[in-house]
């Protein structure tokens, strides 16, 4: 994939049925489907069963089995309930006779309402100051292990950019944070809100570990350290675009019993809090039996 429309045709599935879709998958760079891809094609499913104009607000998913790239995955929408004001959805991701995957989803009506944000972390550099991954590749590729080489070399149709590039062969921890630039490769004009939120959830399991794994680094890298999304959540707060950078800031609160926690916020360069997202994931020693 190399720009929005190749994500757009993965995330857009196949209706079978008035409650069930088919969705294929497409590499990142792990031998197995990427959740983020999962996530998005599920929230597609979701919203297909939508017709009430409800708007999505969050959605709490669990990651249960590793899904195959050569299998096509089906999704069964159950709808939980239509009240007054919310919508709720229930989702369920199978390949072959293996559930893979759950997700619950809830929509609600336009309404008006008391309005405040955090802040935006301030200082940070541009988007146009800093190098992205295919900058960090084409200068630095032939000095990078060859794990993370092979990871950058991947296709993809976003920019990431990330505020502060750390040397992966100083063995060194650092600070549970990680802020990222990113940016859709592509036309994004004319998206209506739900496929917008589609494609911002996809983007959410990119970098979110990172955070977790920061304060390990002297000893911890992907490498040896095996990694997979457990759990997954987002809250989306406001109307956004997509043809400009977005900020994804995240931290990690904690790692302990072979799990790391981290949580973040999506803004757009003005300081527009557009999203919120929290992930556990497996940070399992190789080295540890």
């Amino acid at each position: 994939m190399t720009t929005v429309n190749d994500l757009l045709n993965l995330l857009i599935l196949e209706k079978v049925t008035e409650n069930e879709f088919n969705g294929v998958s497409e590499t990142v760079g792990s031998p197995v489907v990427f959740g983020g891809q999962v996530l998005a094609q599920a929230l597609n499913a979701a919203s297909r069963t939508i017709t009430n104009g409800r708007i999505l607000h969050s959605m709490h998913a669990y990651f249960l089995e590793a899904g195959d790239l050569n299998q096509p995955i089906t999704y069964n929408v159950s709808k939980v309930r239509d009240g007054g004001s919310f919508s709720v959805r229930r989702v369920t991701a199978h390949q072959k006779n293996t559930t893979i995957f759950i997700l619950s989803a809830s929509f609600h009506k336009k309404e008006d309402g008391y309005n405040h944000q955090i802040e935006m972390k301030s200082g940070l550099k541009q988007p146009e100051e800093l190098l992205s991954w295919t900058n960090i590749l084409n200068q630095y590729g032939d000095f990078l292990p060859k794990s993370l080489k092979a990871f950058f070399e991947i296709e993809r149709p976003i920019d990431f950019k990330p505020t502060k590039i750390s040397n992966p062969l100083e063995r060194k921890d650092l600070p549970p944070f990680s802020d990222v630039w990113f940016k859709l490769k592509g036309d994004v004009k004319g998206l209506d809100l739900a496929t917008k939120q589609q494609i911002l959830t996809y983007i959410s399991d990119y970098n979110i570990l990172v955070s977790a794994l920061n304060p390990h680094a002297s000893k911890a890298h992907w490498g040896n350290t095996q990694t997979a999304s457990l759990d997954h959540s987002m809250w989306y707060f406001r109307d956004f675009d997509l043809d400009d950078w977005l900020l994804f800031s995240m931290e990690s609160p904690n790692a302990s019993n072979g799990r790391g926690f981290a949580r973040g916020h999506i803004f757009t360069r003005e300081g527009k809090l557009i999203a919120s997202v929290a992930q556990e994931g497996l940070m399992r020693s190789k080295d540890i039996k």
